[in-house]
């Protein structure tokens, strides 16, 4: 099947515009947290945390930006698994409780997959916008199964190892020893995936023989 010749941004430019949500969403609750629970104790890194979430939604409302529906989720889920971890007395349900969330994340990867609607596509257009001419074309679309696949089996792992992680060192006590420990698995594991993503990727543009902007 011929396709149509596209013009597609360079990645460093679909980097740019990803990187500031990524950052706020992800890199910057993890150092808040981790900065709160060295210097303030566990108590105040998880109300800390929730706080960032909040304060995030707060700036939007007072500058009329949409707040996204994935945040409003994000800021009701963070202060239930607060919540939780207040009532029960110990840190563990707070890093189980999303966990058990991206199992079930997981798994609707491998469905999106069986259903011809992989998550990943969806998920990288919120992030970064590619042209439609791209994403019908037939490599594409395998590209982007795959790549569901790929990250259906990273969330799973991540969280099974996570949940263990988290039960054994709360039986042992130490919260410090299993921030670094899932930390540093979680950063291999994704990181590694990443990479092949992105390598993927490029080499799916140079297949295809895109112009880039």
């Amino acid at each position: 099947m011929n396709h149509p010749p596209v013009t597609l941004p360079r990645l460093t430019a679909l980097a740019r515009q990803a990187a500031p949500r990524l950052l706020e969403a992800v890199v910057a609750p993890l150092a808040v947290f981790y900065l709160a629970l060295v210097v303030l104790g566990p108590e105040w890194a998880l109300a800390l945390t929730v706080s960032w979430v909040y304060l995030g939604v707060a700036w939007r409302l007072v500058k009329r930006i949409k707040v996204p529906a994935t945040m409003w989720l994000a800021a009701f889920a963070i202060t239930v698994r607060a919540a939780v971890a207040f009532w029960t007395g110990t840190w563990m349900w707070f890093f189980i409780q999303p966990e058990l969330g991206t199992i079930c994340i997981g798994m609707a990867f491998l469905a999106s997959v069986r259903l011809n609607r992989p998550l990943v596509q969806k998920l990288t257009l919120d992030y970064i916008h590619l042209p439609s001419a791209v994403l019908k074309h037939e490599r594409v679309r395998r590209f982007f199964a795959r790549i569901t696949l790929l990250w259906a089996f990273v969330l799973l792992m991540n969280s099974t190892l996570s949940i263990f992680l988290a039960v054994y060192e709360s039986l042992a006590g130490s919260l410090e020893t299993y921030m670094l420990l899932r930390t540093s698995a979680v950063a291999v594991i994704s990181g590694t995936a990443i990479t092949f993503s992105v390598l993927a990727f490029k080499r799916l543009l140079r297949r295809l023989h895109l112009s880039h902007a």
